[in-house]
């Protein structure tokens, strides 16, 4: 579990601030309980100004209420909670399981279902959270358009993607790669969908890369 202590400080609200520059909780893609360890020890949300990475990320915490918070951390705000949480409490996620496959599913769905309650959440007060995404695209020879590739791109239209700056980068004998950037919202747009968009040009493209990937 990451650590953070001395929040009242300016060096240590500078460090979680620089922690969560490119991410948007504090571990993993899900609230935790790292994130109710540290939320707790803040007393008030953050200078914008000072830690705009924490003040994000305070200001989402704090739209979930007291009990869901409860829930990441494994306790529970009340009894009734506690009685619907049972049968997912029974599940060992550290445990050791024979079936390697249906242990890693388990996982993956307590992820993709607290991934989506988070989402609701943020749906209902209004809030659209964003991220800067930066992708390379890697052509297959020298005499590639990317010109043309670039016009192609920008033709892709999902909702909540907002394509941004491009420009050509070389990497190596003579050939250049095409280096995109654009704004998603993330309840509406995933990125390996704008990825397998760009490699259905598959007459120009290669692969594809996400560099960096920022929440703003």
């Amino acid at each position: 579990m990451a650590v953070f202590e001395n929040l009242d400080t300016p060096k240590g609200l500078g460090e979680l601030n620089k922690h969560l520059a490119e991410r948007s909780y504090i571990e993993g893609y899900t609230p935790s309980a790292s994130d109710v360890a540290v939320f707790s020890q803040l007393k008030a949300a953050p200078e914008a100004s000072k830690a705009p990475h924490v003040a994000r990320w305070y200001e989402h915490i704090a739209f979930f209420s007291a009990a869901d918070r409860a829930s990441w951390s494994g306790a529970s705000a009340a009894p009734a909670a506690a009685a619907a949480a049972k049968t997912d409490d029974d599940f060992d996620l550290f445990a050791d399981d024979e079936d390697d496959t249906e242990h890693e599913k388990e996982i993956e769905r307590r992820a993709q279902e607290q991934l989506a309650k988070s989402k609701a959440k943020q749906a209902e007060k209004g809030i659209v959270m964003k991220s800067a995404v930066v992708i390379d695209v890697k052509p297959w020879e020298d005499t590639t358009d990317l010109v043309e590739l670039e016009r192609l791109i920008r033709e892709i239209e999902i909702d909540g993607l907002e394509w941004k700056a491009a420009k050509l980068i070389p990497i190596g004998y003579g050939i250049k790669k095409l280096s995109i950037s654009c704004h998603v919202e993330d309840n509406k747009v995933s990125v390996d969908d704008i990825q397998d968009k760009i490699q259905e040009f598959e007459d120009f493209v290669q692969s594809t890369d996400v560099v960096t990937f920022t929440k703003l």
